[in-house]
Formats: C-alpha cells, sequence, structure tokens
C-alpha cells in the first residue's frame, strides 16, 4: 500500500525465490523498479527483511517478507516533450492510451527522448514523482496497442499488484507465419538469448512464462490469433510462437522473415513487404480500478497497417478457393 507522498510495499517470499540473493527477489517482486534503485534501497536500510536491514547479496528464505518504505523516484533527466497521445480513457489515477507502433516505451541509451515517458511528462506532469513515470508494463517500440499508466502512488501500487498476482487482463492480436488447426497453450521459461544478447529465447534457466492463443482467422499461408498473457516477459508473443514455428509476420529477429506463399498475388506482395515491423497489436485490457474497485475493461481497434494486411490476406486467400473450383 501506499501513501500520497510514499513508496510503501510489503512481500512474502514465496516458494520460487527462496534462497535467491535479496536483490534478485526483489526485482523478481517489483519488477516496476531497476535494479540500482532496489540495491539503493538495500543498501540505505529503506527496503528490508523481517523488518531488518540486509545486504543486497544476502538469501532471503521462504515467507520472509519484504517491506518497503521509500520516497519516490524522480527522474529531472527526462524531459517534458509535446508528443500526441491517443487517449482512451483518463481519471486522477489512470490514463490508458493507444500506443502507435514506433514509439518507444522508455528513455534508454540511443532513446533519451521522443518517447512515450517524454510524452507523458508534458501531459501528465505528476508522474515525474511515480516510479519509471508512471509505467508498470511496457509495449515493444514496433508492437501498437493498449497500455494503462499510473498517475498516483495508489495507482501505481494496486496496478504492479494486479500484474503480478495476474488478475490484470491483457490480450493481443497477431498475425503469424503458417496455417494453425486450433488454440492452444505455450508453457515455456523466457531468458536472454545464450549468444545473441538483444535477443531473449525459449532457456531451462529462464523465468516461468505462459501465453494462451486462440484461432481468430486462417489464411492461405498465415493465421490472425489472439493472445492472453498468464506472465509478461519481454518479447513473450513473439518468443512463444516462434518457439512454436508460427513466428510473427514482420519480425525477422525471431523467424519472421519475408515469406510469400504460393500463388502470391502482387498486391499480396506488396503488403507484405511493406509490413516492416511484428504484426502484433494489444487489443485490450481489463484492470479493476485502483480506488473504487470497480473492473474496467477497454479495447481497441486494430490499426490501419495490419487492417491493410489482413485484408490482403483474406483476398488471396478468396481468390485461392475460387481457383480451385
Amino acid at each position: 500500500m501506499s501513501s500520497e507522498n510514499r513508496i510503501v510495499a510489503s512481500f512474502v517470499v514465496p516458494p520460487t525465490l527462496s534462497d535467491r540473493r535479496l536483490d534478485q527477489a526483489a526485482a523478481e517482486l517489483m519488477p516496476e523498479h531497476s535494479r540500482s534503485r532496489l540495491q539503493s534501497w538495500i543498501k540505505s536500510g529503506v527496503l528490508t527483511v523481517n523488518g531488518e536491514a540486509r545486504k543486497p547479496r544476502d538469501k532471503v528464505m521462504l515467507d520472509d517478507r519484504l517491506e518497503l518504505d521509500a520516497e519516490p523516484e524522480i527522474r529531472v533527466s527526462w524531459q517534458a516533450e509535446e508528443i500526441s497521445l491517443d487517449i482512451v480513457y483518463q481519471d486522477e489515477h489512470l490514463l490508458v492510451i493507444n500506443k502507435p507502433a514506433g514509439l518507444v516505451v522508455h528513455p534508454a541509451a540511443g532513446h533519451a527522448d521522443g518517447t512515450l515517458v517524454n510524452a507523458l511528462l508534458n501531459y501528465a506532469p505528476e508522474v515525474e514523482n511515480l516510479p519509471r513515470a508512471g509505467i508498470v508494463h511496457r509495449l515493444d517500440k514496433d508492437t501498437s496497442g493498449i497500455m494503462v499508466v499510473a498517475r498516483s502512488l495508489i495507482a501505481h501500487t494496486s496496478l504492479v499488484d494486479q500484474l503480478q498476482t495476474r488478475t490484470m487482463g491483457r490480450e493481443y492480436e497477431a498475425v503469424v507465419v503458417g496455417t494453425l488447426t486450433g488454440g492452444s497453450t505455450v508453457d515455456a521459461p523466457i531468458g536472454r538469448h545464450p549468444r545473441e544478447r538483444k535477443k531473449m529465447a525459449v532457456v531451462a534457466s529462464g523465468k516461468p512464462a505462459v501465453t494462451h492463443y486462440r484461432l481468430v482467422e486462417r489464411f492461405a499461408a498465415h493465421t490472425l490469433i489472439r493472445c492472453k498473457l498468464e506472465s509478461g516477459r519481454t518479447h513473450q508473443i513473439r518468443v512463444h510462437m516462434a518457439h512454436v514455428k508460427h513466428p510473427l509476420v514482420g519480425d525477422p529477429m525471431y523467424g519472421g522473415r519475408l515469406r510469400l506463399p504460393k500463388g502470391t498475388t502482387e498486391e499480396l506482395r506488396e503488403a507484405l513487404s511493406a509490413f516492416n515491423r511484428q504484426a502484433l497489436h494489444a487489443r485490450q485490457l481489463t484492470l479493476e480500478h485502483p480506488e473504487t474497485g470497480e473492473i474496467l475493461s477497454w479495447e481497441v481497434p486494430l490499426p490501419g497497417d495490419m487492417v491493410t494486411l489482413i485484408e490482403a490476406l483474406r483476398k488471396h486467400a478468396r481468390e485461392l478457393e475460387h481457383r480451385d473450383y
């Protein structure tokens, strides 16, 4: 729970984190905070274990209680920028936006400005006093769709809790290579790729990750699917669908390079060639309002580039059916 001007949180160490370093366990339990920030809190004694100060490398055990009582993190180096935002919903606690493909969420090396955070600091300056400017979950740069941002510490704590307890519902739509016959679940741990450090991969030492997917529409050589996440690992849908040999269209990092199906028309060739991002859109978001407890749900339509791609795939599939008669 958070007071109005402090970051206050409490967690009990679950079996999966027993015998882990304190800073590692804290990073798992509070992923919205950077590792360096958590280590700083541990060293300064504001993040304790069973009421006692510990060192970052100290081990935690099952049922240990981690308690945090810290000043809000303020990032004075981030600059407010006038960047247009597509607002889906807003009140004093929440800001729900429809992020376009191409917009980086958080400033980082190579992206110091022009990000969603820069836009938020301009539109809702109060987020400067929140961890990571109110960002509690992310979308990749080239993934479009719905996101929620906290505008208050009360909301921040509530949203983080909903993400950790998996009560926040998030659904995505994606176009994958190949024709699926039905839905399924991918339950495979995700971690850093052992050789290519910019990539993620299914690895035995990775973090637990579960993706449910169902078929929406099947085309001649592609499938439109809807995915629901139980976890929220980096590149999760992209990695999981590549793992089951159905990578996302427009995602060469994970095997979704340009592939032209048999009998490709010029229109489809152009549509596939022009689609230069992963065909992934965060379609729906469901959560509990942090103040009222009301269950809220929003859905945003597919962006124009995915609509154009799907229409071309649909038209091509119909033409192939007619040729068979």
